[in-house]
């Protein structure tokens, strides 16, 4: 991950965070949010550096490179990144942090929808766990009503940071402002002209099963990924 040394003056940890390559979902959590400590119930217990890592994201100076090589500075900044990020789930759903995501939105930094046929309809980011270190952010197409890997990866921004209801709730609180396109096309694939029927490829192929309904992650599929994401780390540890 690459990052950066500095911020203009006057920036704190925060903004240095959210101003990092690859930071552009986040938004810049208020001081006054983050010390109410309304707003951190239930986080304590999730950390083993809760105070320190709290210090450090309410820090108004920036980790220079000497900090960076600190190993003991670098436990307590992944575990600030991930307490920012739990913290960041939250404020995202208030009056001004939906305020604050719309304007992202309408921006198109979240980016466009990949299907074709949603010609490029902006998207939202969406976690598909509640947990953190699960799956990677994800984004949600309201037109389609899908969800898909941002084009731009954001390899260090957890879903967790954004949790599995962002996107209804913005689209409740906004659907009067934003407009979203109908979704009145479907793709039919053919072969010489001729519909594809009961056959391999084809949305016709068998119309007794019902796709599953998938909203979040299930316990059964946590531990299925969890397996693979040890499996991986093992495979990663072998390799070095």
């Amino acid at each position: 991950m690459s990052r950066e040394s500095s911020v203009s003056e006057g920036g704190g940890w925060v903004q240095w965070f959210c101003a990092m390559e690859d930071h552009q979902f986040l938004c810049e959590v208020d001081d006054e949010f983050i010390r109410d400590n309304f707003n951190l119930y239930g986080l304590k217990s999730k950390f083993n550096f809760y105070n320190e890592a709290l210090d450090l994201i309410l820090s108004s100076e920036t980790p220079d490179d000497e900090d960076l090589e600190d190993e003991r500075f670098l436990e307590v900044y992944q575990e600030a990144t991930d307490l920012y990020g739990l913290i960041h789930a939250r404020f995202i759903i208030t009056a001004k942090g939906l305020s604050m995501m719309k304007e992202k939105y309408l921006g198109g930094k979240f980016g466009a929808c990949p299907r074709v046929l949603c010609e490029r309809q902006n998207v939202l980011p969406v976690g598909m766990s509640e947990e953190l270190r699960t799956s990677r952010v994800k984004v949600f197409c309201p037109r389609c009503e899908e969800v898909y890997i941002p084009k731009k990866k954001c390899p260090d921004v957890d879903g967790a940071y954004f949790g599995c209801s962002f996107p209804s709730i913005f689209l409740m609180n906004f659907i009067q402002e934003i407009q979203i396109p109908a979704n009145n096309q479907t793709y039919v694939p053919r072969v010489f002209g001729f519909r594809i029927y009961k056959k391999k490829g084809s949305r016709y192929q068998d119309t007794q099963q019902k796709a599953a309904e998938i909203t979040h992650y299930s316990e059964e599929q946590l531990k299925k990924l969890r397996g693979k994401n040890d499996q991986q780390a093992k495979e990663d540890y072998v390799q070095k």
